[in-house]
């Protein structure tokens, strides 16, 4: 169970232990438990999101459990995304962007970004029917994390780094052991599902291409931007 303890360490703020013996490269590892760790969370926001919509105007529904994803997550993947449009967005070359990337503050492509998608995933949240909402936000969750390794498979931008640690120690066996939880609750959702996901795929082969034109290949902050795109483009399809 270390790697699957090292997947909640890495992308929640759930109290698990983290493993006494954590090695370079064990992030990559423990790459095909992520889809679990996003079915986890998944089912705790589905839950929250069932639980209030009982009692609670969707508007409000829907800021809580906004409220409830990022808290459980940290803002990890939100941090991520933020860099991300503050970097590859900037008018420059390849080298300041990543500079800009790793600065802790944030400008005002980041600021807008993270306003948008929060707003979007707040939206589409508060559209989610009573009834249809668990599969939709397990897949959204669990879908996300899995494109991490899809992503991780990508040139790196820097070779230090969340990124580079990643991929020291990915394999090409977690996308398919992985992807079984993504496929099943796509499979459960039927044409729906699968028009979504087939979308979410293409946008996340453009913004992974996007990435290797703007720095080059693929960073730990990618791979946030990756989650959150994907995330809230699910739910936004999956709501209409």
């Amino acid at each position: 169970m270390k790697y699957l303890s090292i997947a909640f360490n890495l992308l929640t703020t759930l109290p698990v232990r983290a493993p006494a013996d954590w090695h370079a490269g064990d992030s990559g590892r423990a790459a095909g438990w992520y889809p679990f760790v996003g079915l986890v969370l998944g089912g705790l926001v589905a839950f929250a999101h069932w639980l209030l919509s009982a009692y609670l105007l969707p508007l409000v529904t829907g800021a809580l459990t906004l409220a409830l994803w990022v808290a459980l997550t940290g803002g990890l993947h939100l941090d991520g995304l933020a860099d991300c449009c503050d970097g590859l967005l900037h008018a420059s070359n390849a080298e300041k962007r990543l500079e800009i990337m790793k600065d802790s503050r944030m400008g005002a492509f980041g600021g807008m970004g993270l306003f948008l998608i929060l707003l979007l995933k707040f939206s589409a949240l508060a559209s989610l029917p009573t009834g249809g909402a668990v599969p939709v936000i397990l897949l959204a969750a669990s879908l996300g994390r899995w494109f991490i390794p899809l992503a991780g498979f990508q040139p790196l931008a820097r070779p230090e780094g969340m990124g580079a640690d990643f991929s020291l120690g990915l394999k090409k066996s977690s996308l398919f052991w992985g992807g079984l939880i993504p496929l099943t609750l796509t499979i459960y959702l039927g044409l729906h599902g699968l028009l979504a996901v087939s979308v979410t795929f293409l946008t996340v082969f453009f913004v992974l291409r996007f990435a290797r034109i703007r720095i080059g290949g693929v960073t730990g902050d990618v791979f946030g931007l990756i989650v959150e795109v994907s995330e809230t483009l699910l739910l936004i399809t999956l709501t209409s």
